[in-house]
């Protein structure tokens, strides 16, 4: 009984220092990283790179538990060719999906400092252009237009994973596009995110 009760109490203790922050504690980390989107249903496209920048509040709920929240800036879309031949001419469209991302996360320690997160993110469409860029042996150039029938709400479910050291959070997810993207066709939105946010305990 004797060696049951200290196998217990070093489970505890060890589970008690998977998480950084203190229990009921709250901290807010701004952070700023990069996208790698892509519309599903899309043929021949390319990823579009783009920015995640904004803020995240997570709230220690147990040793090994906790909830945050945030709002992101989101580039999202994908890009693809429409125009080459042999005289190296080429058009390149890409498709600017631009979100205020809201992510709402359940994040399990497993690890001191390691984290496996699940949650949903409802978005919000701040932006949506099509950019146009030609470059031919005759013509240069390149220019925005607006792009009709996006969806103004997109709704989608990250996972991902996060390390932290000294308060520093690398955080690595997948959003998975569960919406359509448009008011015609089946394409969703589809990211991968990698950010870098530092914790500030309030």
């Amino acid at each position: 009984m004797k060696k049951l009760i200290l196998m217990a109490a070093v489970m505890l203790a060890s589970v008690g220092a998977y998480a950084q922050h203190a229990v009921g504690s709250f901290n807010l980390q701004p952070k700023i990283g990069m996208n790698v989107a892509m519309l599903t249903d899309t043929e021949k496209a390319d990823p579009r790179i783009g920015l995640a920048v904004g803020v995240e509040g997570e709230y220690q709920v147990s040793d090994i538990f906790s909830i945050s929240g945030g709002v992101l800036y989101s580039m999202q879309g994908n890009k693809y060719e429409v125009a080459s031949n042999p005289l190296k001419s080429k058009v390149t469209n890409t498709v600017k999906l631009d979100y205020v991302n809201v992510p709402i996360m359940a994040n399990v320690y497993v690890v001191k400092g390691l984290a496996v997160k699940l949650g949903i993110q409802p978005g919000f469409k701040v932006s949506s252009k099509l950019n146009t860029d030609v470059n031919t042996p005759i013509a240069k150039g390149n220019k925005d237009a607006d792009l009709d029938k996006v969806k103004a709400f997109d709704f989608s479910i990250p996972v991902g994973i996060s390390y932290e050291y000294a308060n520093f959070q690398l955080d690595a997810r997948y959003n998975f596009g569960v919406t359509n993207a448009f008011e015609v066709g089946k394409s969703k939105n589809s990211v991968f995110q990698l950010t870098l946010g530092y914790k500030f305990d309030l």
